[in-house]
C-alpha cells in the first residue's frame, strides 16, 4: 500500500491518506476512529494495517486528486531520524572521505523535516555550498534490538524518498555532520510511503537527482557498501530502534561538490530525488540575502 500526509481543499492540517490511482482517500474516511498519522497506523501493528488494506476495497469514501492536495512530510513525528554517511563507494569517493569498516551514523534534527513539493530556503551568509543526496528512507515498524541481518528487514514497515540536503562549507569545517544537514527544511522526505511487502528486495531500486532538468545522481541501491538489513542489524546493537524511525541510508555519487564545476542548489532551484517503485520528491529552493 501507499500512504502519505496530504492537507485537502477545506482543511487545515495535513491527515494520513492511502493513496490509490493517483487519488488520495483520508484514513478517517475510511474507518471510524481511524488513524490520523503514519505514526499511529504504525502503533496499530499488523492488524490495523489489515483493517486499513481491506476498508479501502471498493469504499465510498471521497477521493482527492494528487493535484489537489498539499503534502506534508512523509513522516511528522518520528522518534528518531538516523542518517548514515559514506555508504556508496562512489560517493565517499568524490567527497575525498574513507568508508570506515563501521558505518558513519548521525542524527537529523525533527525540525529539518518538510514536504514534497515544498521550498526549502536558507541564509546566503550561512551557506552557498548546499548540495543534494538522493536517498532511501526505511522506516522502522517493530522495535528492533539486537537483531541478526537475516531477520533485520521484518522489522520494517515501508520505505520513503528522502532529500539529504547537506550545506558543505559547514560539513567540512566541523567534526560531526547533524548541524550541516538539518538547517529548517533540509530533510525533505515523501511523498509516499510504500509498505515493505511493495519492495521484495531494497538492494534491486533505481535512484536518482534531477537539478533543473539535469540528471545528476543516476544508480542502484544495489550498490550500497552495506545493505538495509546490514544497518539495521547494526544500529539495533547499540540501542532499540522503536517503531516510527526513519532511517536515512547513504546517497550514491554524483553529489554537486565533486563535480568540477561544482553544482549546487541555487536561489530558485527545483531538485527531484526519486526512487523507483517509491516515488518522485521535488524541493524548491531559495537563498535569502
Amino acid at each position: 500500500m501507499r500512504f502519505a500526509h496530504v492537507t485537502v481543499p477545506g482543511a487545515r492540517e495535513p491527515r494520513l491518506s492511502v493513496v490509490i490511482d493517483r487519488e488520495a482517500i483520508l484514513v478517517e474516511d475510511l474507518l471510524d476512529g481511524g488513524p490520523r498519522f503514519l505514526e499511529e497506523l504504525i502503533a496499530g501493528g499488523d492488524d490495523l494495517l489489515a483493517q486499513v488494506r481491506a476498508a479501502s476495497v471498493e469504499t465510498a469514501a471521497p477521493r482527492h486528486p494528487l493535484s489537489d492536495v498539499v503534502f506534508a512530510s512523509a513522516v511528522l513525528a518520528p522518534p528518531v531520524i538516523l542518517a548514515v554517511g559514506l555508504n556508496y563507494a562512489a560517493h565517499s569517493s568524490e567527497l575525498g572521505l574513507k568508508t570506515d569498516s563501521t558505518p558513519t551514523v548521525f542524527v537529523l534534527w525533527p525540525n529539518s523535516l518538510t514536504a514534497h513539493e515544498a521550498t526549502t530556503a536558507w541564509p546566503r551568509s550561512l551557506s552557498e555550498s548546499v548540495d543534494y543526496e538522493a536517498e532511501l528512507g526505511v522506516i522502522i515498524g517493530r522495535p528492533a534490538k539486537d537483531v541478526a541481518a537475516a531477520d533485520a528487514l521484518s522489522h520494517v514497515w515501508g520505505y520513503t524518498v528522502v532529500n539529504d540536503v547537506t550545506a558543505r562549507d559547514i560539513q567540512y569545517s566541523e567534526a560531526q555532520w547533524s548541524r550541516c544537514k538539518s538547517f529548517d527544511g533540509f530533510t525533505p522526505t515523501g511523498p509516499f510511503v510504500v509498505t515493505a511487502d511493495e519492495i521484495p528486495d531494497p538492494q534491486d531500486l533505481h535512484i536518482w537527482t534531477e537539478l533543473d532538468g539535469h540528471t545528476l545522481q543516476d544508480a542502484s541501491t544495489a550498490q550500497m557498501v552495506r545493505p538495509v538489513s546490514t544497518l539495521i542489524a547494526h544500529l539495533s546493537r547499540a540501542a532499540t530502534l522503536l517503531p516510527g524511525t526513519l532511517i536515512s541510508t547513504g546517497s550514491p555519487g554524483g553529489a554537486g561538490y565533486s563535480r568540477d564545476p561544482q553544482i549546487f542548489l541555487r536561489d530558485r532551484s527545483t531538485v527531484t530525488v526519486g526512487i523507483d517503485g517509491i516515488g518522485a520528491l521535488t524541493t524548491h529552493c531559495r537563498i535569502l540575502d
